[in-house]
């Protein structure tokens, strides 16, 4: 069975940093060789796109709103992903979700879209208090 966990979602103040991860499991599950993705959707709003890191791990995107402040990498060997969350905004409160991108290159122009995306992990909540 397929499966992505999140986890080291929390209540944080403003400022502080939190570190999500993302493992991969699943006996015929893989995302060696597939870039990963990472979004939030905060309450009463659309999921949106925060990180994409290749699956080499050498080329890594990042929404507007989160660059300088969020640092996506991976680990292939352990089979996970992660989310670096420095300077925390109030903003920034969201469930966060990682997935698994197809397998056609990462392209600016696509990469924010969730169709891009075939395998989702059930999210983790990050809460920045002001």
């Amino acid at each position: 069975q397929v499966q992505l966990v999140e986890s080291g979602g929390g209540l944080v103040q403003a400022g502080g940093s939190l570190r999500l991860s993302c493992a991969a499991s699943g006996r015929t599950f893989s995302i060696i060789g597939y870039a990963m993705g990472w979004f939030r959707q905060a309450p009463g709003k659309e999921r949106e796109f925060v990180a994409v890191i290749s699956w080499s791990g050498g080329n890594t995107y990042y929404a507007d709103s989160v660059k300088g402040r969020f640092t996506i990498s991976r680990d292939n060997a352990k089979k996970t992903v992660y989310l670096q969350m420095n300077s925390l905004k109030a903003e920034d409160t969201a469930v966060y979700y990682c997935a698994r991108k197809n397998p056609k290159p990462i392209t600016i122009a696509t990469m924010g879209q969730m169709g891009e995306y075939d395998y989702w992990g059930q999210g983790t909540q990050v809460t920045v208090s002001s």
